[in-house]
């Protein structure tokens, strides 16, 4: 089944407040195996210009869907088809430990890839001030739809 192109444009309310913290980005480092000091170690964080250790780059996806509303039956989205398509991420700096965060999510596409439906979700990442740290890019594929 196609999913509901009416979605196509659609914005989600802005996520809770999520707070990055030390521990979470050290085990989402350890995760997909990135031993970077800057990710587990404050000094050596500071000694690269951070006020503290940093969140790897592709460490918003833990919370970029978060705010975009997937589970309403009406997209028609299928989750046991459902593959990771890509992923980008474009920062004003990087996440950081301290930081609460929201998510602001849209859909921004949907389009058939023959007989599967590619999802396109936009995400802007801001700080509970209203800081803007990254807008995260996201396509997952439903497989034969």
């Amino acid at each position: 089944m196609a999913l509901n192109r009416d979605f196509i444009g659609r914005t989600f309310p802005p996520s809770e407040p999520y707070e990055v913290t030390r521990v979470k980005i050290k085990e989402f480092a350890d995760a997909i195996g990135d031993p970077n000091p800057v990710y587990r170690d404050r000094e050596a964080a500071k000694a690269a210009g951070h006020p503290d250790v940093i969140a790897p780059p592709t460490f918003p996806i833990v919370i970029s869907l978060g705010g975009a509303s997937l589970t309403d039956p009406e997209l028609g989205l299928n989750f046991a088809m459902v593959v990771h398509g890509e992923e980008r991420f474009e920062y004003t700096r990087p996440l950081r430990a301290g930081d609460v965060v929201t998510c602001e999510s849209a859909i921004a596409g949907i389009r058939a890839i023959g007989r599967n439906e590619r999802l396109d979700i936009q995400t802007v990442v801001t700080t509970v001030e209203g800081e803007h740290i990254c807008t995260a890019y996201n396509a997952i594929v439903e497989r034969g739809a």
